[in-house]
């Protein structure tokens, strides 16, 4: 199933990744969000754990790969120094946790799905936002 995701980060002008669609395993038009979230973080894994670790000799980069990565607020080679693969069981616990403390919100279109036990409407035309929440420093008098 091919679904359409956002990632926003609060206090951000832009989005940390705009429109992207990823392919994820089949599970339904109304999957819970637990299951959709395990889903996502599965085929983010994956595609983490495939990218390779190799170093170009000579690193550089075109006007137009530069103009690209600029886009999406972030410029580099795309090297992984750390050659440690990904557990994608203990990154679905991380993640599911990181919802139930309010690290992350989930909406579904325009609806903002609040507990993992909810339903989501999938179809071709969804758009997946997760808005990446982070605590405030500082204190009070």
């Amino acid at each position: 199933m091919k679904i359409t995701v956002k990632v926003k980060q609060a206090g951000r002008k832009h989005a940390l990744l705009e429109s992207k669609e990823i392919e994820i395993e089949d599970i339904g038009k109304t999957p819970f969000l637990r299951d959709f979230l395990n889903a996502v973080v599965k085929n983010q894994v994956e595609e983490y754990n495939g990218k390779s670790a190799t170093e170009n000799l000579l690193p550089f980069l075109s006007k137009v790969e530069i103009s690209a990565q600029s886009e999406s607020g972030k410029v580099g080679f795309g090297s992984i120094y750390n050659e440690n693969k990904a557990d994608s069981g203990k990154a679905q616990e991380t993640a599911l946790q990181a919802f139930q403390d309010g690290m992350l919100s989930v909406f579904a279109d325009e609806n903002e799905i609040r507990d993992l036990d909810e339903i989501i409407e999938l179809n071709d035309s969804t758009v997946v936002t997760f808005i990446r929440l982070t605590f405030l420093a500082g204190s009070y008098w």
